[in-house]
């Protein structure tokens, strides 16, 4: 162990909180789980180190948006004067890897010694003090985020939110994968059941009760259809008050501050990479190749084999996800894909649901002395970070060393339809979905199409046309592959899909 260079970067503590106090507009805010979470990782490490962290990488929050940029914030909670502080961008689901690859590289480079990293969202509390402010009000905070910015052609048909977006690939994936509606969603509610296994074990899970397969895929009062074919079960659970954080240092910080050998969890390279911002905007709808391109490439810069992986983290805002990623790897929907709980158990605390994994994962990792692999995902099946890390050594590791595998990702995308927004005519379905009322009542669908030549536009089916709507959400037969045709809007409306007979 001694023969280690000093610079190899290591996790060395680890914090997580969930805040649920009787009335829930009292929680704490962000920066306080945060900052809670840090003295927690603190304490797990054993060493005072909050003090003389000389990097602060913080998830951007949503909840409390007049807190701005945390960064510094909670650097002054806690005690640190760092030299590097900062937000992420966005709050997106790869950030906690992406900010653990940059401190390991920072650290392999020397230029920093104790990096800080946390998140935390605190949206049950902000939910609260949003209802009590406006008697009847449900916050959806995803949803009103993205209606902030200016409507895009996507949102006019219906694609706002992620859990708008995410079926698209859940129904493309189904056909290409030859499965029945009932085989895809039993896959499901196989992996959604482990998920909520693992988090009845895992202390710091929001939801800790196991839930079996059929009752995540059946519809029900307390398990109401979203958006086809998730139910309410299937998705992330943002309504949740929780933070996360972990400290990073090297093998000869480590050292000089006594922290135990057996605390040390190394960290690996990781890769990145990213499909282009707006959904209309990607090659295939059946498989992500920044995605595979992500994962794959993890694995290959670390020498590590799908077979030497003792757990993993496949991120789960959506079964899609999961789905795709463990095709990648080759992992058994029968063997858990999570260490934390999933997104819907765990909690989904919207950016920062992967620092609780890595939390998870380096606890999971010090009793096991095994080697786990950590997918991110985030936007609207956007971006991807993958990295290794391990109890043991990593050979092939070596720092600082890129993650941006954009160009191996973009090389290996098929070619992009163009999009035509105003498209009339004959066409065929692509993909789709169809948008549920509270009252689990269908309220319209889109179809995603492709014309004759070869150009990608969308089309919407009105909530009166039972018989389309009834055609799109069977259980029977995907409509994918369908032909049909695009008529013009009503005044005031959208471009409407009739199938053909």
């Amino acid at each position: 162990m001694n023969t280690l260079p000093d610079r190899t970067p290591i996790i060395v503590g680890v914090g997580q909180i969930n805040d649920r106090p009787e009335t829930p507009e009292a929680g704490l805010n962000p920066l306080q789980l945060m900052a809670a979470a840090l003295q927690r990782a603190e304490a797990d490490a054993g060493a005072a180190l909050l003090g003389d962290a000389d990097y602060v990488g913080v998830v951007q929050q949503i909840s409390f948006r007049g807190l701005g940029d945390a960064s510094g914030q909670v650097a002054q909670i806690v005690g640190a004067t760092p030299k590097i502080a900062f937000e992420t961008e966005g709050p997106n689901g790869d950030s906690p890897v992406m900010l653990l690859n940059d401190a390991a590289n920072r650290i392999g480079a020397g230029e920093i010694s104790i990096a800080l990293v946390c998140g935390a969202e605190a949206l049950r509390t902000a939910a609260a003090r949003a209802a009590k402010a406006e008697p009847g009000r449900k916050m959806d905070a995803t949803r009103e985020a993205a209606q902030r910015r200016e409507p895009s052609y996507a949102q006019s048909y219906g694609l706002v939110a992620p859990v708008d977006v995410y079926p698209l690939y859940e129904n493309a994936m189904r056909v290409a994968l030859g499965q029945s509606f009932a085989e895809s969603q039993n896959e499901s509610g196989e992996i959604w059941s482990r998920f909520s296994q693992v988090a009845a074990e895992n202390e710091n899970a929001w939801i800790r009760r196991p839930v079996s397969p059929d009752d995540i895929t059946t519809p029900s009062e307390t398990n109401r259809p979203i958006a086809f074919p998730y139910n309410k079960l299937m998705v992330a659970n943002a309504s949740v008050n929780q933070g996360a954080g972990f400290i990073v240092t090297s093998v000869g910080e480590a050292r000089r501050r006594g922290i135990a050998e057996a605390h040390w969890i190394y960290v690996g390279n990781g890769a990145a990479a990213h499909e282009t911002n707006s959904p209309m905007q990607r090659d295939r709808y059946d498989r992500s190749t920044s995605m595979q391109v992500s994962i794959q490439q993890a694995l290959t810069l670390n020498a590590i084999a799908p077979g030497d992986l003792d757990c993993v983290e496949l991120y789960s805002c959506f079964p899609c996800i999961p789905k795709l990623a463990r095709r990648v790897i080759d992992w058994p929907a029968t063997k858990p894909a999570t260490v934390f709980g999933g997104l819907t158990f765990g909690g989904g605390p919207i950016g920062n649901y992967m620092s609780h994994a890595i939390a998870s994962m380096v606890e999971r990792l010090r009793d096991t002395r095994g080697t786990g692999l950590l997918f991110a995902n985030g936007g609207y099946a956007t971006h991807n970070h993958s990295i290794v890390i391990s109890a043991k050594p990593l050979a092939a590791a070596s720092f600082p060393k890129s993650f941006d595998y954009q160009a191996e990702a973009d090389a290996a995308r098929d070619p992009v339809p163009t999009l035509d927004r105003d498209y009339l005519g004959d066409a065929r379905i692509e993909t789709f979905t169809a948008f549920y009322k509270r009252d689990g009542g269908l309220r319209a669908g889109v179809v995603v199409a492709l014309t004759p030549m070869g150009t990608r536009t969308l089309a919407q089916v009105p909530g009166d046309d039972l018989e389309a709507l009834a055609r799109l959400t069977s259980a029977e037969a995907s409509p994918i592959g369908s032909r049909g045709t695009i008529l013009p809007a009503a005044e005031g409306g959208l471009r409407r899909w009739v199938f053909d007979a």
